[in-house]
């Protein structure tokens, strides 16, 4: 479906981004798939990979018309829709499937041949074998449990980091008053009382950096991410 030589990166939108937008289609296919059909459910930047997720799984053409694998899988269930997930796996990632044995390879296996046919930056890539996992236990392919197990650590260890540098933050707001004593944890961690959605969505929207063009590509594709969450988190905001 791809070669070493193309430009276009395997699938990185959250996975079920992809299967929301699938489920949606169940009642009607679009005759075409636009930014007019897309834009009022998803920011540029979901939408933008989700559309590039579509074209490289060939479910649209080049210009956004669906193709027969598309209404194939939206229609069907089941097995019938196992079996279809489960060709368009093999012809999408042969790379992991043929070049690999996907029962036994080792997470930095997938790491290295991702790198070694795509220019790809290390976070883009985790969310790429993130995507093919959900997209072959989907269809019924068995994966070695070294890749499951080491996706689902990266993932725990993300939200932990996360917690670590929300705790972190709060005990610099209270080292900064050192006459005061230090609040609970659970306090320290508690947002309310705050100010209603819409004004602190406004309020982090003032702060939220400009774009700039001559960011590298992984910074550009970071500051997407975080404006689409803050677009999400806070709908209505405008900059």
């Amino acid at each position: 479906m791809t070669t070493s030589n193309s430009k276009t990166l395997p699938p990185y939108v959250s996975y079920r981004t992809f299967w929301n937008f699938l489920d949606g289609l169940q009642a009607v296919v679009p005759a075409r798939i636009d930014r007019s059909f897309w834009g009022e459910k998803f920011s540029g930047s979901t939408g933008g990979q989700l559309i590039g997720t579509l074209k490289y799984l060939k479910m649209i053409d080049a210009n956004g018309v669906p193709t027969l694998r598309l209404k194939q899988i939206v229609l069907t269930k089941g097995v019938q829709r196992a079996n279809l997930l489960r060709q368009l796996t093999q012809e999408a990632y042969p790379f992991f499937l043929t070049e690999l044995d996907p029962a036994n390879a080792t997470y930095a296996q997938m790491e290295e041949k991702l790198k070694e046919h795509f220019q790809i930056a290390a976070d883009v890539g985790r969310k790429c074998i993130k995507f093919y996992i959900g997209l072959a236990q989907d269809g019924g392919i068995s994966l070695s449990p070294f890749v499951t197990r080491k996706s689902k650590a990266i993932h725990i260890t993300t939200s932990n980091r996360k917690t670590k540098r929300n705790v972190s933050r709060a005990n610099d707001g209270a080292n900064e008053n050192p006459s005061d004593p230090p609040a609970p944890l659970n306090e320290q961690l508690a947002f309310p009382p705050s100010p209603p959605a819409q004004s602190l969505g406004q309020m982090l929207m003032a702060k939220f950096p400009d774009f700039d063009p001559t960011w590298t590509d992984e910074v550009k594709l970071r500051w997407f991410q975080a404006f689409d969450e803050l677009i999400q988190k806070f709908p209505g905001v405008k900059r």
